[in-house]
């Protein structure tokens, strides 16, 4: 199989070269995640699914890749004055933990209606909190603030291309786990997986189709597609509490050139694949990370005669940092 030429480091800022530099460097600290398979499932499907268990990652998320090659990635002048980010959780506790691990500081900014499981994962791994209000500008003005009074170096969530080149590692990974797979669905948001993934995916198989898994009501990548320019939501109203972000400007090309497609779902779906998750993988996933599946067992999906040819179905299990207070409690009858 030729490699796809077109995907260079000037065009995107991330190539497969730098996503295998990202492999080889935060090879000693991650776990390489495994991928289960489900009769069951694949049944309901009509296809061969391959689910790639981020949820079982350190931190509980995929984003400990992204933030384990940015943290890694520093020199030590700006090592020494330690990192910052604004996160609704997950690359908040990622990048708390790759600092931990380097012995350096950690500024997470989180804004004050984040889940409190997530929230828990960044004081466990010593990260240092502040609270914004839950907007963006908020989130980076206080982000912008901390830079100021600290020096510390910031780590976007996803429009970076140390994060990128991080993500990227997954396919690299699901490709040697089964190189048979022809499609990958990856849930959407900022889009610093997605890219990753596709831009490591498409050099190692330019035929492979990459899909993205969004929420209704988070549909602003589905929305920029259409008009061919990044679309912005006043607000968003999704369940899936980690597809809550904008495109950025280094992901929004990846996902205009190389997204083949975006498959935007309900929250009820959402829920019942999460369901299904539990059920059937025995798995714990967040909705947001239950999205892939929520996609390809969607009408507009399995209706879809585009997608006919797409028989073997590699799908990112993003993350299982959930509050399971109320099911403990309903377990308890308390």
């Amino acid at each position: 199989m030729e490699p796809n030429n077109e995907i260079t480091k000037e065009k995107y800022g991330v190539d497969i070269s730098s996503i295998r530099e990202a492999q080889v460097r935060i090879d000693p600290y991650i776990h390489k995640t495994p991928v289960f398979t489900s009769g069951s499932l694949n049944d309901m499907s009509r296809r061969k699914l391959f689910f790639k268990c981020e949820c079982f990652q350190k931190g509980g998320a995929f984003k400990f890749r992204g933030a384990c090659n940015a943290i890694f990635s520093l020199n030590k002048d700006q090592a020494d004055k330690g990192v910052v980010t604004h996160s609704s959780g997950n690359h908040a506790a990622a990048l708390a933990l790759a600092a931990d691990l380097r012995d350096i500081p950690a500024y997470v900014v989180i804004p004050n209606n984040a889940p409190n499981c997530k929230i828990q994962n960044v004081i466990r791994y010593r990260g240092q909190i502040t609270y914004s209000q839950p907007t963006l500008q908020s989130r980076e003005s206080t982000t912008t603030k901390i830079m100021q009074e600290t020096g510390a170096v910031l780590i976007h969530p996803y429009n970076d291309v140390r994060i990128i080149s991080g993500q990227g590692t997954i396919a690299l990974e699901l490709l040697e786990q089964a190189p048979e797979i022809d499609t990958i669905i990856v849930p959407i948001s900022g889009g610093g997986l997605i890219s990753g993934v596709a831009l490591a995916a498409k050099s190692i198989n330019p035929s492979i189709r990459i899909l993205a898994a969004e929420p209704r009501g988070a549909n602003d990548a589905a929305l920029s597609k259409a008009a061919g320019e990044i679309v912005k939501l006043p607000e968003t109203n999704t369940i899936a509490d980690g597809l809550r972000a904008s495109l950025g400007s280094l992901t929004w090309p990846v996902v205009r050139d190389l997204v083949d497609a975006v498959i935007t779902v309900e929250d009820q779906e959402i829920v019942e694949a999460t369901k299904l998750c539990y059920e059937v993988l025995k798995v714990v996933v967040e909705p947001s990370g239950a999205i892939g599946l929520a996609a390809v067992l969607s009408d507009s999906f399995q209706n879809n005669p585009a997608w006919k040819d797409s028989n073997h179905v590699g799908i990112v299990l993003s993350g299982g940092n959930l509050d399971l207070g109320v099911l403990w409690d309903s377990i308890c009858g308390l």
